[in-house]
């Protein structure tokens, strides 16, 4: 883990968004987030960021990983691992994920994901064993004014067979437990808070 970053920030508390978490008889994981308003923050801005989320940035002082900044306490590391052919990040990205949840390192994640969809209305990451989709992560960005309702929805697991039953009952509780879930909530709403605290400045 890196050292933990005090920029002073209030970061938003969990019961600041509405969220649920459903395991289906299926065993597919359902994560959703309606997030509190994101003020000061437009799809604009957020498009912007996941385009050139790469790099550092100067802020309070110091010089740091844009990534950084953006979770002062769980973010470890972000890199591109598949440009595109001008080495713009867009569609057909892959983006390397590397962080831990509460920085704890039970929740230690580290991932490598495609990017399906990123543009004004949101942003959508997967992974694919063998073809097959096993994750996925999209964002939804709503303009409101000069802010932004954010919506997320996460989903671990594949309903197809017979991989569904090799990677829902034996493979994802390797790496993704219940535990882990809620603890990605909390997570993904303090990130997402944190946005109106540098992003509008940058």
């Amino acid at each position: 883990m890196p050292p933990e970053r005090d920029f002073g920030w209030k970061i938003k508390t969990i019961d600041s968004a509405r969220t649920n978490f459903i395991v289906g008889s299926d065993r597919i994981f359902r994560l959703y987030i309606e997030h509190g308003l994101v003020k000061g923050v437009t799809p604009t801005m957020l498009c912007w960021w996941f385009c050139n989320i790469g790099g550092e940035m100067t802020y309070m002082g110091g010089n740091y990983p844009k990534y950084l900044v953006w979770h002062p306490k769980d973010h470890i590391h972000w890199s591109v691992t598949k440009q595109l052919a001008n080495k713009a990040i867009g569609i057909g990205s892959s983006f390397r994920i590397v962080e831990s949840f509460g920085r704890s390192m039970k929740f230690l994640v580290d991932s490598t994901e495609l990017v399906e969809k990123l543009d004004e209305t949101g942003i959508r990451l997967v992974k694919r064993i063998g073809g097959i989709q096993v994750f996925s992560l999209h964002h939804d960005f709503i303009r409101d004014g000069p802010n932004t309702r954010y919506k997320s929805t996460m989903t671990i697991g594949t309903s197809k067979k017979p991989m569904s039953t090799i990677f829902n009952l034996f493979i994802r509780p390797l790496f993704f437990s219940i535990e882990m879930g809620n603890a990605w909530l909390k997570h993904n709403v303090e990130e997402v808070g944190n946005f109106e605290f540098f992003l509008p400045e940058l």
